[in-house]
């Protein structure tokens, strides 16, 4: 096969996993599990790919990472951290789980710079063993030149076969109009606005409305950012198909204990902190009274 750019600053490790080089960087995946509700029980189906930078051996920020590449580099490393994550999912993930893989539209300015990329992607994700299917593609629909430009990359994407997610809804300046127009398969709710929402009676009927119209438009919800046991009971009762956080399992960097799980795994609900993710165990919150909404209990 043709070597991409990703596949360019790629060292492959004898366990079968792989990182990455920029620069002073050294760059590894890391997986975080989502969870589906399931009948009172949750259920791991899909991980999301983080990136995980290292500078001579000490651990940075992702945010400073990327804070220190010029923006010429951007489309380049973008490349590179989702060849990352797609060959270390191959490695180290269940494989019937989905793949949640993370895009910046803004560096898509035209078709053929998407095509281009997307057609990288196949390549690897056919070296990885990954049916293209498994793939979720986030973008946040904020950033991007245009509306134009970013429905058009979203179409770009569809026809290669991928699913959408939209992330981060609900922060900056997201539009309802904006989500019908890209029709995406999942939205990913901002975890900050859905803490402040489920903080109040009102907050969370408008959380669970907003839930409702999109899983009757047929498109799955994600609750990002659940970090304590009151939210997830929250999530739960809103009717949001998914959840990831803290409360119930940590990123992995790869190689991760997670393969030994499957998809088939379930867990009760009231369970989930004791019985997640033993090998990385999240803090558990103490036990208290169900609530109907809301930390502050505000009719």
């Amino acid at each position: 096969m043709s070597r991409s750019i990703g596949l360019a600053h790629i060292i492959r490790h004898d366990d079968g996993t792989s990182s990455g080089v920029w620069g002073i960087y050294t760059l590894q995946s890391a997986f975080q599990p989502i969870f589906a509700f399931n009948e009172g029980k949750l259920s791991v189906v899909a991980f999301e790919g983080l990136i995980r930078p290292f500078r001579e051996g000490e651990p940075q920020s992702p945010m400073s990472f990327f804070g220190t590449c010029p923006a010429g580099d951007r489309l380049h490393i973008e490349a590179l951290t989702r060849t990352l994550h797609l060959l270390n999912a191959g490695a180290c993930l269940p494989e019937e789980a989905s793949v949640f893989v993370n895009f910046d539209p803004s560096v898509f300015t035209d078709r053929a710079i998407a095509d281009k990329a997307l057609r990288d992607m196949r390549l690897v994700l056919h070296e990885a063993g990954i049916d293209p299917r498994r793939i979720v593609c986030e973008v946040t629909e904020q950033k991007s030149a245009s509306q134009e430009t970013l429905y058009g990359f979203v179409e770009a994407l569809r026809a290669n076969g991928f699913r959408i997610a939209v992330d981060d809804y609900g922060a900056d300046e997201s539009d309802i109009n904006r989500i019908k127009e890209l029709r995406p398969d999942i939205v990913k709710f901002d975890a900050h606005w859905i803490t402040q929402l489920m903080e109040s009676g009102a907050g969370f009927a408008l959380l669970t409305a907003m839930v409702r119209s999109f899983e009757s438009q047929g498109i799955r919800t994600v609750f990002e950012g659940i970090e304590e046991g009151w939210q997830l009971e929250l999530a739960e009762k809103s009717g949001a198909s998914m959840v990831q956080g803290y409360v119930l399992a940590r990123p992995e960097l790869a190689p991760t204990s997670f393969r030994v799980f499957g998809t088939s795994m379930q867990v009760p609900v009231a369970e989930e902190s004791k019985t997640t993710t033993a090998a990385n165990p999240a803090p558990v919150p103490p036990s208290r009274p169900a609530r109907v909404f809301g930390r502050k209990g505000v009719p």
